[in-house]
């Protein structure tokens, strides 16, 4: 199979859809793979390591798209790109349909077939594709917070971790996912945060470095009482963590009583934590 992957275009995307060494996997394997230059240059992986490899280097996209029978990307393809997808021809990548209508027609109109990762599912049923980038979100997400805690960054002047006669900072991570999961893998940051869990197992302290002093269930009145109860628990901390998703989106949240996405109601509960953000981080 000819493997293509072009260069990442969407604004502050650095990504790669493939390193060298899986391309020297796939060569080893009998595939070809083209590499658009500089593909790889945002995170410092150059033209030569991928020659070296085993890639072609192409010096324009469309060399990519019109060779490829199996593209490889990170984001989803933006409209220059949609406009070279064909028929017979397979697109892999995240895709977060839901709230680009535009991206769908345009997949649909190209008669590609269109594979997106975060709907990629194991036979247990978790998202393989999908949980290292919540891995990573989760990871920044208190490093994020500890960084607008900052004085010089409009927030309170709160040292997230503390330190020898000064407590840390309060906070909060709603949602038992990845995402929550590996918030709570930085112990002297997350340590002892309230912890608002969704998901079966959530509590399981063995797969927890940092101690837990709440685990709410999905079903406990005191999240599904519907916002004043998200409220109550928002207002006692310095920063709050919440970790959801609607399935074709990215990170956000998810409306359980609902059968399908509302894009109004997670509008909604979006701006109001926002507010909640604002209002901890900046007094």
């Amino acid at each position: 199979m000819r493997v293509g992957v072009p260069k990442e275009i969407k604004a502050s995307e650095y990504r790669v859809g493939l390193v060298p060494a899986y391309v020297h996997e796939l060569v080893a394997h009998g595939h070809e793979v083209i590499v658009e230059h500089d593909a790889g240059a945002g995170i410092g992986c150059s033209d030569d390591q991928y020659a070296a490899a085993g890639a072609t280097v192409a010096t324009r996209v469309t060399e990519v798209f019109e060779r490829a029978e199996l593209i490889v990307k990170v984001k989803e393809p933006q409209a220059s790109e949609r406009k070279q997808l064909r028929a017979g021809q397979v697109l892999f990548t995240y895709l977060h349909l839901a709230p680009d209508p535009e991206q769908a027609k345009d997949l649909i109109a190209s008669k590609a077939t269109c594979i997106a990762y975060e709907t990629v599912t194991a036979p247990a049923g978790g998202l393989p594709l999908l949980a290292p980038m919540s891995e990573v979100a989760g990871r920044m997400a208190v490093q994020a917070g500890a960084y607008f805690l900052e004085k010089s960054h409009g927030g309170l002047g709160v040292l997230l971790g503390g330190v020898p006669g000064v407590p840390p900072a309060h906070i909060a991570i709603f949602g038992g996912g990845v995402v929550g999961m590996m918030a709570t893998r930085l112990p002297d940051l997350a340590a002892g945060a309230p912890f608002y869990g969704s998901q079966p197992g959530a509590a399981d302290t063995a797969k927890i470095k940092a101690p837990l002093l709440i685990h709410y269930a999905e079903n406990d009145p005191r999240i599904n009482a519907g916002w004043p109860a998200w409220e109550e628990a928002l207002k006692a901390n310095k920063v709050n963590y919440t970790m959801r998703m609607y399935p074709g989106t990215q990170h956000g949240f998810h409306n359980d009583t609902t059968p399908r996405y509302d894009e109004a109601a997670a509008k909604l509960a979006w701006s109001r934590t926002l507010d909640f953000f604002e209002l901890h981080l900046r007094g």
